[in-house]
């Protein structure tokens, strides 16, 4: 095994666009598979909630976000009604973002 890797050296673009596409499919999936309240528990962490106690416009998004991941849409309204503008917006960048990965590992012919 150890030969295989000092004989065939995988260009650093190429070995990063893989892991980037790994990533990019192994998210998603860890996300589906935490609990949808995985993240209402703790303290904020947001500057505003934490030093004004003031809520600004995203707070409780990771946790509407969470619960809309997982179909929980009046407890995605309750934390954040962003979230329905916000998911949308992010599935979109992560087809492009997929989409550019797997054209990138494709083999080129030519």
């Amino acid at each position: 095994m150890a030969l295989f890797f000092c004989c065939y050296q995988m260009p650093t673009k190429r070995l990063l666009t893989w892991l980037w596409l790994i990533f990019l499919l192994v998210f998603p999936v860890t996300l589906l598979l935490l609990p949808a309240d995985f993240f209402d528990e703790g303290e904020a962490i947001c500057p505003s909630k934490r030093f004004f106690d003031v809520e600004c416009l995203g707070c409780g998004m990771t946790r509407a976000v969470m619960h809309l991941l997982h179909l929980d849409f009046d407890m995605a309204l309750y934390y954040n009604p962003g979230s329905f503008v916000v998911v949308p917006i992010l599935g979109l960048i992560w087809l492009k973002w997929l989409w550019t990965a797997v054209k990138d590992v494709r083999p080129k012919h030519g």
